[in-house]
């Protein structure tokens, strides 16, 4: 069975151009709503999922969900730094594991207002854990035992008071700011220092968690099972990746639902933009559907033609969409994680981004088609010739 020739659609899409602009745009801005949560979506799981290591290994309360609200004692700490074997050791025999203190303190912002802000204390085993993940870029690391800080780079501009040189309270001890590090991940958005001298100002006599790296092959769950019945301490443990996962899963699934519900709301406006289009389109070619018909065309033929070309403004439109996104390509913006402090990160339009959406343009375009579509293939040659 013959199909009507590529080329009678081009051209009739190149002659109804005005026609033709005005889908592709409702489609593309339709699209652009969609790709721009999802590029959010993209850039907050690769902010977290980009650090995580399988190496690394994070002890937490049991049932805790996140570090903000686990509690570790000194005691506990030990026990967890100094007993677990597959805690992998420097070259001086020293265990490389690092308790840590978390908290969220409220600090003001360059634009105005105030948001949550991570503060974590750290142990010099950190920085050895972390290897070249972490570098101070400007100014020098913190002193242990001083009332010294460093700050994400994430935080500079955006946070006030987070410049070398500059003095930030936290409660009622000052802590001089002496440099700015980068780091994978969400690190970038928080405040380190000294673990004691932070638990002395922020008032807390417990740790958050401890972070170790594991010798090669370390199995997780085994050394989470070995601590079962222990009376002293009964953690949970996962890998750094597992972790993070856990902490993206929630706000990156309300990303999507969000970009889904506009996207819908949306796209039916597009749907309905589109079918006006090709129904205006099969008014004004009625004479050459009727041709078609008269010199052989079967109905098939007539829909997959209109069918396809309703399919060819979405994909237009997607391809729109996706370029009105990308001048956001690496934006920063921020946003509340799970542990209620902000974290930056940036748009990320990946391909996966663009493919969904132009997907998801072509279906608009589909279902936009469909009934025109059926329209111009029910007509008989006779009908058609006449309303000609």
């Amino acid at each position: 069975m013959a199909l009507v020739p590529l080329r009678y659609n081009l051209r009739s899409l190149f002659v109804r151009s005005s026609s033709t602009l005005l889908t592709v745009c409702a489609i593309g801005a339709t699209v652009a709503v969609l790709a721009g949560m999802l590029s959010l979506q993209q850039g907050f799981v690769n902010l977290f999922s980009e650090r995580g290591r399988d190496d690394l290994a994070v002890f937490l309360r049991k049932s805790a969900t996140s570090e903000g609200e686990s509690g570790i004692t000194l005691e506990q700490c030990e026990i967890l730094t100094k007993e677990i074997p597959e805690i992998a050791r420097d070259d001086a025999g020293q265990p490389l594991a690092s308790a840590e203190l978390f908290l969220a303190v409220r600090l003001r912002k360059f634009d105005g207002g105030e948001t949550n802000v991570s503060i974590r204390g750290v142990q010099p085993q950190t920085f050895a854990i972390h290897g070249d993940d972490i570098r101070v870029v400007q100014g020098e690391n913190f002193k242990p035992g001083q009332d010294e800080l460093i700050v994400g780079r994430g935080l500079i501009g955006r946070i006030a008071n987070c410049n070398v040189g500059d003095t930030l309270r936290i409660n009622t001890a000052r802590f001089t700011i002496v440099g700015v590090f980068e780091g994978k991940g969400g690190y970038e958005s928080e405040i380190w220092g000294d673990l004691d001298r932070l638990g002395e100002a922020l008032e807390r006599p417990v740790r958050s968690r401890v972070l170790a790296k594991l010798t090669p092959g370390a199995d997780v769950a085994a050394i989470e099972a070995r601590y079962t019945d222990d009376l002293r301490v009964q953690p949970q443990v996962k890998t750094e990746r597992a972790y993070l996962n856990s902490q993206t899963q929630q706000l990156s699934q309300r990303f999507s639902i969000l970009g889904g519900f506009l996207a819908v709301i949306m796209g039916i406006a597009a749907v309905f933009t589109g079918t006006n289009s090709m129904l205006s389109a099969i008014g004004a070619r009625t004479h050459e559907i009727g041709i078609l018909k008269a010199i052989g065309y079967r109905p098939f033929a007539i829909f997959a033609a209109f069918l396809f070309e309703a399919v060819l403004l979405g994909v237009l439109g997607g391809v729109v969409g996706c370029l009105l996104v990308l001048p956001f390509q690496g934006a920063e913006t921020g946003t509340m994680n799970q542990t209620f402090s902000e974290v930056t990160f940036a748009f990320r339009t990946t391909p996966r981004v663009m493919v969904t959406a132009i997907v998801f343009a072509a279906a608009l375009g589909l279902v936009g088609g469909m009934f025109p579509a059926l329209r111009a293939a029910r007509m008989t040659p006779t009908q058609a010739l006449r309303r000609g």
